[in-house]
């Protein structure tokens, strides 16, 4: 075994005459360190890495492990944003090999690079890559991962141990607020982990760009973090890198814990790691003042996420690192009054600067945070169970989307650059680097075999024009700003529908979001492919192959009240899943709700049409959690969001009076004038007596006026109507016939209602999403913060 001092040659070393050497140590563990005034450096290689040395010793096979500590000095075996004046060295032995914990069972196969496909770039760091993978062999087949992959050339022995180290948590937790490593190998040249596909992005991203949270919300996401650090922490894990771009979310919007590069593992409570590597702003006193640490430094780096969570800014930030850590360890805490009595409370208990006295450090560990005040709303149990709901949903509706990930990664065509081999040592560092997720195999150890059962659309990184991709067919329908066509997918031969929008008239940001973050609802329309060539976007969605709801309805023979009890049933649960999540869809006629197929059943309705629906926003552009929205919500935007939901009703209660009477309410033909047809909504006024009405229900009849009603704020709510006695008891209905009048009639009829409509008032301009100035703040101290 050689061991090596290295003076790096990414420092500019001074000439000895002005920086002569101060201390050349020989340690027992077999590795030299020499300190210049100011620099500490050590470093373990094989010889045929070795370039350029101060001084060579070849020692004997090691002695147990010793731990030295080092003065106060910037190291470079870290990345460029983080300290490391402290090092925790190991032993010879485990740097060559660290045991695996998961043991592939004989005969199952490895995973090797060849079995994933390459999608797109989700992010790039000094090391390597993260990619989006497509796994191509079974077990696993069509499954989506990041594959994280790290150079090894580019890797200083530290950062490769922190490489392994990382491979060897996560094969180690299995927890649900903690990503899950599925494979991890290598080759001559890197190093590969197979992680689960975060869709939802990261959490900062989300605080600082899109949504407005209340304490409510952030209790939510700390709570669930709490659970996932008390897992690490129970497997003797420091995490010592909490911050919000590792706490990643999923599409539900629940988190989970990611990049554990730089936690410690083995300790105890009676133990503490000494190494400096982290990100500066979240460090604990104890980690900035080197005076070891245990895990409740990660109790301290929690209070800072919470504070910055709630206020938008850091608690301790200087205008360089120096000052910052003086900042932590001296500075006095201004606190803002506008947070809850709960909130500072917690607060308090977990920046207590000696860490014997802070929250989560005693023998309880979480539990003392669990039993906060400020947690008593929060049912543990069911919260990690995933049962309680996430205050936001990120708009990832396809398996392969990549909408919250930075666009500056996600628009690179993927490549796996040849990694430069090192030398035959440095694989073996690496040796038994590869392994399979257990949970892959079944318990006599046979691969399990489950294929996706959907094949996947082409994606952006190989068709970067729609034309690539589809083959455009007949004209669908037509609209103000956009026209649809059916189109087919070259590699799949599968049917679609493609909306094909004008750019230049409309901004169709809000429609893809709002189809990206819901259309996962059985009864909305499903996006499944989105481009953009400047000018125009395409939507590419399923194809509605049952054509309108009243067109089906009207040439059907039979149509009783009971049916109609029945359709009015999906469209009203989807328009209420809609408005409690603060969406209105503001044009649904009966052209925008279609089957997906030719069965005619209720189920296969979907709303379509989103391009005048909006999202509830606050004055600066960012969407609201329903929490912020209750407690926040000014009284006129209320009012505004109770009067678009009302016109929602307002068009579910005509589609209902035309399935009972044959005939729309407020206009009699297509004859009719604009005028006619608005003086006769203004009023109110419709007739519920003569023809279907003498064999209609009361309830029906009743359910009608309430949903028509000409006050929009004095009309049923989509909850309310789900709960009328006509949908309720729909098995006490009639279930007689209905006729109606001739389908081009009816049609024409309703198209001029609608027109009317359209024409009556110009349409609000739908704005892009502006985004807040959380990340700037984040480089601004809080003016109460002081020496």
């Amino acid at each position: 075994m050689h061991l090596f001092l290295s003076c790096s040659h990414h420092i500019q070393k001074p000439p000895l005459k002005k920086k002569k050497i101060k201390k050349i140590t020989l340690y027992p563990l077999g590795v030299i360190t020499h300190t210049y005034t100011h620099i500490a450096l050590f470093t373990v290689l094989p010889l045929s890495a070795v370039f350029h040395f101060d001084l060579l010793f070849i020692l004997q096979p090691p002695t147990p492990p010793f731990t030295q500590s080092f003065s106060n000095a910037q190291c470079l075996c870290c990345c460029s944003h983080e300290f490391c004046d402290q090092a925790v060295l190991l032993n010879s032995t485990s740097l060559l090999e660290i045991n695996i914990t998961h043991v592939v069972k004989e005969g199952s196969e490895k995973a090797d690079a060849s079995q994933f496909e390459l999608l797109k770039v989700l992010g790039q760091g000094s090391f390597g890559k993260v990619f989006l993978v497509r796994k191509v062999t079974p077990p696993d087949a069509n499954q989506l991962y990041a594959m994280k992959v790290l150079k090894k050339a580019t890797l200083k022995v530290r950062d490769r141990v922190r490489t392994k180290m990382e491979r060897d948590i996560l094969a180690d937790v299995n927890h649900p607020f903690v990503v899950k490593l599925h494979y991890g190998f290598q080759t001559e040249g890197k190093l590969y982990l197979i992680l689960d596909f975060l869709r939802g992005g990261d959490l900062f991203t989300r605080l600082s760009k899109e949504v407005m949270f209340t304490e409510e919300d952030v209790k939510f996401y700390l709570a669930e973090l709490a659970l996932g650090l008390d897992h690490l922490h129970s497997l003797g894990i420091i995490y010592r890198d909490l911050k919000p771009e590792n706490i990643l979310l999923d599409e539900e919007g629940h988190i989970k814990l990611t990049d554990f590069g730089l936690c410690k593992e083995a300790i105890d409570h009676e133990k503490k790691a000494y190494s400096f590597c982290g990100t500066v702003e979240y460090m604990a006193p104890e980690v900035v003042n080197r005076q070891g640490h245990t895990h409740s430094a990660d109790w301290w780096s929690f209070g800072v996420l919470m504070f910055e969570m709630l206020t938008g800014a850091l608690p301790f930030q200087g205008k360089d690192r120096k000052e910052t850590m003086g900042l932590i360890l001296k500075a006095r805490l201004g606190m803002p009054q506008f947070l809850s009595t709960e909130a500072q409370s917690l607060l308090r208990a977990l920046f207590k600067r000696n860490p014997a006295n802070r929250l989560g450090s005693g023998a309880d560990g979480a539990e003392e945070i669990k039993r906060h005040g400020f947690y008593s709303t929060i049912d543990w149990n069911k919260l990690f169970r995933k049962e309680l709901k996430p205050p936001f949903r990120p708009a990832v509706a396809r398996p392969d989307d990549t909408f919250y990930f930075d666009s500056e990664f996600t628009s690179r065509t993927p490549k796996d650059s040849p990694g430069v081999p090192p030398s035959a040592g440095a694989h073996q560092l690496f040796r038994g680097f590869s392994f399979i997720a257990s949970t892959l195999l079944e318990e006599d150890g046979s691969p399990f075999l489950q294929f996706s059962s959907l094949p996947l659309q082409q994606l952006h990184g190989k068709n970067l024009l729609f034309s690539d991709g589809y083959v455009l067919k007949e004209d669908i329908g037509m609209g103000s700003f956009s026209v649809c066509k059916r189109c087919v997918h070259k590699a799949t031969n599968t049917e679609y529908a493609v909306k094909m929008i004008d750019k230049t008239s409309t901004d169709p940001s809000e429609e893809i979001e709002i189809l990206l973050r819901y259309g996962q609802h059985p009864n909305i329309i499903t996006l499944k492919d989105v481009y953009d060539n400047g000018k125009q976007v395409f939507l590419v969605t399923e194809l509605m192959r049952g054509g309108e709801l009243l067109d089906r309805i009207l040439k059907q023979k039979f149509f009783s009240e009971r049916e109609a009890s029945a359709v009015l049933h999906t469209i009203t649960r989807t328009v209420e899943y809609l408005h409690s999540q603060g969406v209105v869809h503001r044009d649904l006629k009966p052209s925008n709700i279609l089957y997906v197929d030719e069965s005619g059943n209720p189920e296969s309705i979907r709303i379509c049409d989103f391009g005048f629906a909006k999202q509830l926003r606050a004055n600066n552009g960012l969407l609201m959690t329903p929490c912020y929205t209750a407690n926040f919500v000014a009284p006129e935007v209320l009012k505004r969001q109770g009067y678009d939901e009302g016109c929602d009703i307002w068009s579910l209660g005509v589609l209902l009076y035309t399935m009972l009477a044959g005939f729309t309410p407020f206009a009699n033909g297509p004859e009719d004038t604009p005028n006619e047809i608005l003086s006769r909504i203004g009023s109110g006024h419709f007739s519920l007596t003569g023809g279907n009405w003498d064999t209609v229900s009361e309830a029906a009849k009743e359910l009608v006026s309430k949903m028509l009603h000409v006050d929009p704020h004095q009309r049923l709510t989509a909850k309310q109507v789900l709960r009328h006695p006509w949908i309720v008891q729909r098995d006490k209905l009639p279930n007689s016939q209905l006729p109606h009048q001739d389908p081009k009639l009816v049609k024409g009829a309703m198209a001029a209602t609608y027109s009317a409509l359209k024409n009556s008032q110009p349409t609000p301009e739908l704005k892009p999403i502006e985004s807040s100035f959380l990340a700037q703040r984040r480089v601004k101290k809080l003016p109460s913060t002081s020496l």
